[in-house]
């Protein structure tokens, strides 16, 4: 984190954390939910804030509106006509007469929570709220209000505001970043303002700029409600978000899905983030975009013409929400347009791996690009950017989002928390309470979710009466609620069949008629937490459940398709399939039933991953690798600038250094391999030339020799028999072996012998499968690795090529997932042929072990020069010469930083070597150097 502290961090995010309010600051209402949960009510939808609404609108030119307490609520509503019992017999609706008189003796009711009643008393109840989950009978309403309908404001440049917490911004990535505020010393918001600006005169936009980064470092992109409405309304919610959670409509409602013309207001919105971006950044800062609403911004800003420099930023983009297969997302008419924007970051991050890995697959199968277990290799460059003409390599990365543990700690010490839960356990002494929190549409499952407790009260009569399910839902739009699959219906039902004139088993509350005091000291008295969803990112109130339960250690009930469940730590849950009703029900009762030593063996594996995945490791982990990602991708130095080697320069030292240490590339450099088919599987015949210039290397005692190869054993003996003084490193790193000196050495040492190699015949399975599949394609199995010549014809990009680089791809990610982890492998791409070794092990290692004195392959040569673990800086003449000639950057990038070493790149492409030479004059140029005494 510290690398990030010479840095500043723009990040993009569709709505501000910050909004301004018409009219002068509001009295202070005890615990509002606009102050405490606001900024994180969208938390736990991936990112996805809600929709507009009228009713709980608190920007420019809307009249504010009080928000009730769960007290008034529970007072003063009812769910449904049908179903709820009268007020008086509500189950909270004694909640005042329960808690101790604040006169009384002995009183600890904090003065914020006794004046709740009082402060909201003035106002009248929101008639919009109190029928908002009836049945209607009035035609449906378009699927997300207009901006424009949805707001009234004044143009008066004078009107008084202030600044207030955005209501419909994302909450998890606020929280994230407040989290590292000690430590994220410099950083900058840029977003929209969530609300209707269409009317702001200039004079009123210029101070609310001026305002929002002065107090709040805050940008506000300024975008036409028509624009903004058609392209959040429509494409974000009606077709890139079905898409992402695997909810592509059937037909006949497809015509929207499949042909939007909302595309156009999409791309102008990310254009104007973008030029809002190139108006603020300088050199140095970190670009960190978020969310499926800004797919295209990343390739926007690398084509930037107004701020080139932006070509070479350091920019990451992170999708809050799931990422489907393949097989959804290639059905979007505009799938390319969104996945090459977001091959523009140096960093695509993703809550999961699976959608990590759903998003490589996408790539590949799509763009018919070569992706790797660790990102995407774009060949094409960035269009109209700095780098055009050359490739680009795209990290690809799992960062799971958490929560401020240290925060909601300290918010649960608060008096409010402990008053609400002494509430809470007074009214429900002897029940068992099943706690909800979800968003009202599809994907968060919450029909599934009443119809499993419906289904448990019928299969368990015994817990009528003693178990109650409060279900508190986030605040959506109409047409959501109408969506969500008749949620009221079954409301009614539950408490229409199982109520009595003291039970309700169903209680359903909005989010902004709870407090986040009340909401935490539900999650403390919850006898389980219950999470149907049928698509999401990271469930951060599972979290936040986790955390609330120490001291009681009740179970978590979690819906397997969720980005939380994938998590080792959170298989400690009680895992449900949301479309098997009976499964749930199950769940439920095992959850009311477990032992106590069974709950605290879960929570605490809960507890761990909880504590251990906090948001600061989500922020500090995704922006030091985005940092990381860019310097690798920048560093290397461009091919033109990079001088030839120059022997009249180097030849001097060469020839007064007391010791010299030569590493050799062997293919590619010193023999170029026929790579037809026909040379491949030929038996392999030394070349004479470079056995020649070896024998003359190692004949001058000052040099110590070695020559780095990816061949197998079998042929480089006959090297080693043909050249017995020259050290060799085979299958890149797997295998040293010792140069013969005065009769000793010439054994072969393994480097991976306390290694499992049994997952070669599972990789030769794999690729015996794709290699059915491709044809001239065929696998070549060594000692310690397995190679795949997928493609050996023509070098030509034709259609037979292209298929057999896709083919490429899928093997690389399918052997990635199966067997990659479990046996740490790593898979080293080639243009024609890529190659599987166990992680760890490479050329550069292999150097490693060569030269530590401690090493297995060390060698008595080389002990004057210095050990490549620990860098040298000015050391002086006696310390050695190190001359590297070949193509392996790694190996290249780490002897760089011995002051006493030349590197030398072979490879006709961007390098990081202090020389370049083209593989056709190394034989000249190296027999220059060997004729030297």
């Amino acid at each position: 984190m510290s690398s990030l502290r010479n840095h500043r961090v723009i990040i993009a995010s569709l709505f501000l954390p910050t909004t301004p309010v018409l009219g002068e600051s509001s009295p202070p209402t005890p615990d509002i939910y606009a102050r405490e949960v606001g900024a994180t009510a969208t938390q736990n939808l991936g990112g996805r804030p809600p929709a507009f609404r009228h009713a709980s609108s608190r920007s420019i030119g809307s009249t504010p509106a009080p928000l009730k307490s769960i007290v008034d609520d529970l007072k003063s509503r009812a769910i449904t006509p049908i179903s709820t019992p009268p007020s008086e017999l509500n189950p909270f609706s004694k909640f005042a007469s329960l808690a101790p008189s604040p006169a009384g003796k002995g009183s600890i009711s904090p003065p914020s929570i006794q004046s709740i009643d009082a402060s909201l008393a003035k106002f009248q109840p929101d008639p919009v709220r109190a029928v908002r989950l009836q049945r209607r009978s009035s035609s449906k309403p378009p699927r997300y209000p207009s901006l424009t309908r949805s707001y009234s404001y004044s143009t008066a440049p004078s009107e008084p505001y202030h600044l207030a917490p955005n209501i419909h911004c994302n909450g998890g990535l606020k929280n994230a970043v407040d989290s590292v505020k000690d430590r994220l010393t410099s950083k900058l918001w840029v977003g929209t303002l969530g609300s209707s600006s269409d009317a702001y005169s200039t004079e009123l936009k210029a101070s609310v700029d001026r305002r929002m980064k002065e107090l709040h470092s805050s940008v506000p992109v300024w975008i036409p409600d028509a624009e903004l409405e058609s392209c959040y309304d429509e494409f974000c919610h009606q077709v890139l978000w079905p898409c992402l959670h695997y909810a592509v409509p059937d037909a006949p409602k497809t015509k929207l899905f499949f042909e939007s013309a909302a595309f156009k207001q999409y791309t102008a919105v990310n254009k104007r983030f973008a030029e809002a971006i190139e108006s603020v950044w300088t050199e140095g800062d970190v670009v960190w975009i978020n969310d499926y609403h800004l797919m295209l911004l990343p390739l926007l800003l690398r084509q930037s013409t107004r701020v080139p420099a932006l070509a070479r930023a350091p920019i990451g983009f992170f999708m809050h929400v799931a990422f489907p297969s393949s097989e959804i997302f290639r059905c979007l008419s505009v799938r390319e347009h969104l996945l090459r924007g977001m091959l523009g970051a140096d960093l695509v991050g993703f809550q999961t791996a699976s959608y990590a890995r759903h998003f490589r697959q996408t790539v590949s199968r799509i763009l018919a690009v070569e992706a790797l277990p660790k990102g995407i290799q774009v060949e094409y460059g960035i269009p109209g950017g700095a780098r055009e003409g050359r490739g680009r390599f795209v990290d690809v990365g799992v960062f799971p989002m958490g929560i401020d543990v240290g925060a909601l700690r300290e918010r649960r010490r608060s008096p409010d928390v402990s008053y609400w839960v002494q509430l809470l356990r007074q009214r429900y002494a002897g029940m068992m309470i099943v706690v909800g929190r979800d968003k009202l549409d599809e994907i968060q499952g919450v029909r599934h979710k009443l119809e499993a407790f419906e289904l448990f009260l019928k299969k368990w009569p015994e817990y009528h009466g003693k178990v109650i399910l409060l279900q508190v839902a986030l605040q959506t739009t109409e047409s959501n609620e109408l969506a969500a699959g008749g949620v009221s219906d079954v409301v009614a039902r539950i408490n229409s069949a199982f109520s009595t004139l003291t039970y309700q088993p169903v209680v359903f509350l909005h989010t902004q008629e709870v407090t986040f005091s009340q909401y935490l000291a539900l999650l403390t008295v919850a006898d389980a937490f219950l999470v149907t969803s049928l698509r999401e990112g990271m469930a951060l109130r599972t979290h936040e459940f986790v955390e609330c339960q120490d001291g009681r250690h009740r179970p978590l009930i979690l819906s397997e398709f969720t980005g939380s469940y994938s998590y080792s730590g959170f298989r400690s849950c009680i895992a449900v399939n949301p479309y098997d009703t009976h499964g749930t029900a199950k769940a439920i009762h095992q959850a009311l039933t477990m032992s106590d030593e069974e709950a605290l063996s879960r929570w605490e594996d809960l507890h761990n991953h909880v504590v251990r995945q906090t948001a600061q490791t989500f922020v500090t982990s995704f922006l030091t690798r985005c940092l990381r990602a860019n310097t690798e991708h920048t560093t290397q130095t461009d091919l033109n600038s990079v001088p030839v080697l120059n022997t009249t320069l180097l030849l001097p030292r060469y020839k007064h250094s007391p010791r010299r240490l030569l590493l050799l590339d062997f293919e590619g450099t010193l023999w170029r391999p026929d790579m037809s088919r026909a040379g491949l599987l030929a038996p392999f015949v030394p070349p004479e030339g470079a056995v020649e210039l070896l024998n003359k290397f190692a004949a001058n005692k000052r040099n110590e020799v070695w020559l780095l190869s990816g061949l197998p054993i079998k042929s480089l003996e006959q090297v080693a028999a043909k050249a017995p003084g020259v050290g060799i490193v085979a299958e890149n790193g797997c295998f040293a072996k010792i140069p013969v000196q005065n009769g000793k050495g010439g054994v072969w040492i393994s480097m991976v012998a306390n290694l499992n190699l049994t997952w070669k015949g599972l990789c030769v399975e794999i690729l015996n499968y794709f290699t059915e599949r491709t044809p001239g394609s065929f696998v070549e199995e060594r000692e310690a690795s397995v190679v795949w010549r997928f493609w050996t014809g023509p070098t030509d990009d034709c259609s037979d090529r292209q298929w057999a680089r896709r083919q490429a791809a899928e093997a690389q990610n399918h052997i990635f997932d199966s067997l990659g982890e479990r046996y740490g492998l790593r898979i080293i791409p080639g243009s024609n042929s890529f190659l599987v070794l166990p992680n760890n092990i490479s050329r550069s290692t292999a150097v490693g072990a060569i030269l530590h004195p401690g090493g297995p392959a060390h060698s008595p040569r080389s002990s004057s020069i210095p050990d490549l673990d620990v860098p040298v800086h000015g050391g002086g003449g006696e310390t050695g010469f190190v001359f590297a000639v070949g193509g392996d950057e790694k190996l290249l990038r780490r002897l760089n930083e011995l002051d006493n070493a030349e590197t030398v790149s072979t490879g006709g492409k961007g390098t990081d070597a202090k020389w370049k030479l083209d593989a056709g004059d190394v034989g000249d140029v190296m027999w220059v150097f060997a004729n030297c005494p």
